[in-house]
């Protein structure tokens, strides 16, 4: 009720949490004419949820995949939080908006618009009450690259109350390895339900690092025989033990042609953050040019520094990276994606809040990444990979290989959920 209130109340801003509030406005009559509009009763519809960006690139492979091999089914999708809002439409969905708050009105108001033949979370969102109320519906109930953190708030005693019944009411679970599956088990899943499916993450990944058009405008502007350092998604927290560390690297360099680079992309690339780095830069003797200005300008495309001065580039700039920093394991927002430039064969440096990233674990272990905790660990660890070639190479090739060896998780999870709509018919 008070989400209810909250809602009809929120004032126009540009915080998350009052645009998260404002858009549930009208959203279950938004829904229900959408409904009307394209729902075909007499055909299949699967219903994804996935709460954000991060969540949503797992579900978009699945999605995707579903169209190509069923396009006579509809596909609705639904996410919680308005970051999710610009990537919401590269799903495809017939249907696409935000995910009402969990309460039984709202869940039934959803069911009866979309009339699904299956729900499908992603990752570890699960809405008790709409699992409940679409159980009862006998609408059989998924979640796909099923995660539980080692130290999950799940695991506690509340919230196992409030969310037993649910992870015991699913249908079918994908784990995305047996130390999820096991902790699942633990939540209430129900063994002859949960299968390792693996994480469709990598799928999404690769399949972007081997679409990428290495003839781009973009990347032939910036291409160089310079071993070059792509650092993505930084935070000044990173920064401040990036930067320092790359200057050393820099004095310590030889000629013209061994001199490293670094592209830099902060995840947040206002003018406020770009600002320091420029000044560093130029306090280090190193020049430095805006992605902007790279593209137009041939020389300020050989800066040693290239500032990225705006969002959705990252992906394709890894294919440019001898070797990779990604940023946030200095950051409480926790670490950014590791696979993407392991995708193209970098080694990755990043630092040591990585311990809710599964995936940083495999790069670990393989000997494709390696954790700095300082400036100091950072220059040795850019001067053991930029200046050797052979010991870069290597931790590439093991980047890659950790990458290519959890490929197959999309076509697993469809086959779950093709498994879930043949046994409802």
């Amino acid at each position: 009720m008070a989400a209810r209130v909250a809602a009809r109340l929120a004032p126009a801003s540009d915080t998350k949490l009052w645009r998260s509030l404002a858009a549930r406005r009208g959203l279950l009559d938004r829904v229900a004419i959408a409904s009307r509009a394209v729902r075909s009763s007499d055909r299949p519809l699967v219903w994804m949820h996935a709460p954000s960006v991060g969540e949503g690139l797992q579900a978009r492979p699945v999605a995707h995949r579903l169209r190509a091999l069923h396009p006579e089914w509809q596909l609705a999708y639904t996410y919680f939080s308005p970051s999710a809002e610009r990537f919401a439409a590269s799903v495809g969905a017939d249907i696409t908006d935000y995910l009402p708050f969990d309460g039984r009105r709202e869940a039934d108001a959803m069911l009866d618009a979309l009339q699904p033949s299956a729900l499908v979370f992603v990752k570890l969102d699960v809405w008790p009450t709409l699992v409940e109320r679409a159980t009862a519906r006998n609408i059989p109930v998924a979640l796909l690259s099923a995660t539980v953190a080692p130290r999950s708030g799940r695991s506690g005693a509340l919230a196992g109350l409030l969310l037993r019944d649910a992870y015991s009411a699913l249908q079918g679970v994908g784990a995305i390895d047996q130390a999820n599956a096991d902790r699942l088990l633990a939540l209430g899943v129900r063994p002859d339900v949960l299968e390792v499916t693996g994480d469709t993450r990598f799928d999404q990944v690769w399949a972007r690092a081997q679409g990428v058009d290495r003839q781009h405008p973009l990347l032939q502007a910036l291409a160089s025989a310079r071993p070059t350092l792509v650092a993505g998604s930084t935070w000044p927290a990173d920064e401040a033990v990036l930067l320092p560390a790359f200057a050393r690297t820099m004095q310590a360099s030889g000629g013209d042609q061994a001199r490293p680079r670094l592209i830099i992309a902060p995840h947040e690339p206002t003018a406020t953050h770009l600002a320091p780095i420029r000044e560093w830069a130029r306090s280090s003797g190193l020049s430095c040019a805006t992605l902007a200005e790279a593209e137009a300008d041939r020389t300020a495309a050989a800066s040693d520094v290239i500032l990225v001065d705006r969002v959705g580039v990252l992906g394709d700039l890894y294919a440019l990276a001898d070797m990779a920093f990604v940023g946030g394991g200095f950051h409480a927002a926790g670490l950014h994606s590791v696979i993407e430039p392991a995708a193209f064969g970098a080694p990755v440096l990043f630092g040591p809040g990585h311990d809710m990233s599964r995936e940083a674990g495999l790069l670990l272990a393989a000997g494709g990444a390696r954790v700095v905790r300082d400036a100091g660990e950072c220059t040795v660890a850019l001067n053991a990979w930029l200046f050797e070639p052979a010991a870069r190479d290597g931790a590439g090739v093991a980047a890659r290989a950790v990458v290519e060896r959890e490929l197959g998780a999309t076509e697993r999870s469809v086959r779950l959920v093709q498994r879930l709509l043949r046994e409802r018919v």
